[in-house]
């Protein structure tokens, strides 16, 4: 198997462009896998210069539905006419929001998909016989403190609905459109909302990879919390290769790193692994 980034807020490439968004190109004997599409057209014009011909992928897959990693779904359709999409429909139906600073939308304007190549998954299921994916994501251990700034627009609560959670006509997102992606003993993890514990917890197969943001770059957890996890992680999954970027934030990966030593790699625009 092979995958490639196309897609983060970083590259290994001088020629190669960057954004806040993430896509990743997988490859097996048997499918070509789009793992998010970025936030623009953005990981089509790298994957020209890389002499990769996204026409052949077979499927895309959406983690969540915020921009960064769905507002390129639209141009990918442009070039791509066989590749069934798989996503939540959670992701697809949410108004979603941020308020790291002025409050803001970060829904992903999604392209129309006929039927036939639309998967909608609301439950953890087989897409086919060696592509599983996990959905409604049990919340037992802690989930990133960057969540807190994140939120769904909903109609406007009476007021005896109202929870602390809610906040006008916005309620925190609770991740229900979050998705996760097993093939082969890779686990694509997306964004992490959910936290890696968490998403690890819910794969019942063997992982011998995950690649995906970790969701911590806030500053919102302590050295102290960051350091915990990932000796967590370096205990409970001590045969695991850790591949991220986007979304980590390069403390956080610093933090890890001296835990977590050769069970950490960080990746960039271009970067390429060869399992």
């Amino acid at each position: 198997m092979k995958w490639t980034v196309l897609s983060d807020n970083r590259r290994c490439d001088d020629s190669l462009e960057t954004e806040h968004g993430l896509s990743i190109l997988f490859e097996t004997k048997k499918h070509r896998i789009l793992l998010d599409t970025g936030a623009s057209d953005l990981f089509i014009r790298n994957a020209t210069h890389l002499g990769i011909d996204l026409s052949t992928v077979d499927y895309v897959f959406i983690s969540h539905g915020h921009s960064d990693h769905a507002e390129g779904l639209k141009h990918f359709m442009e070039i791509n006419d066989k590749a069934k999409v798989i996503v939540s429909p959670d992701a697809m139906s949410g108004k979603f929001f941020s308020k790291r600073g002025n409050l803001h939308s970060i829904t992903a304007e999604w392209p129309k998909i006929d039927d036939d190549r639309l998967v909608l998954i609301d439950q953890t299921c087989a897409i086919a016989e060696d592509i599983h994916v996990i959905a409604h994501i049990p919340q037992n251990h802690p989930m990133p403190k960057g969540n807190q700034n994140l939120y769904v627009q909903i109609a406007t609560p009476h007021s005896d609905q109202r929870s602390e959670n809610t906040v006008g006509n916005y309620i925190h997102d609770d991740f229900r459109h979050e998705l996760a992606l097993y093939i082969d003993g890779l686990l694509f993890t997306g964004c992490a909302h959910s936290g890696l514990e968490n998403i690890l917890s819910a794969c019942p197969w063997p992982v011998h990879t995950v690649v995906g943001g970790f969701h911590l770059l806030d500053g919102l957890q302590t050295e102290e919390e960051l350091a915990a996890l990932a000796q967590r992680l370096k205990t409970k999954y001590p045969e695991t290769l850790f591949y991220t970027s986007h979304c980590t934030g390069d403390k956080v990966f610093a933090t890890h790193k001296t835990i977590m030593d050769e069970h950490l790699h960080a990746f960039s625009c271009g970067t390429t692994i060869t399992v």
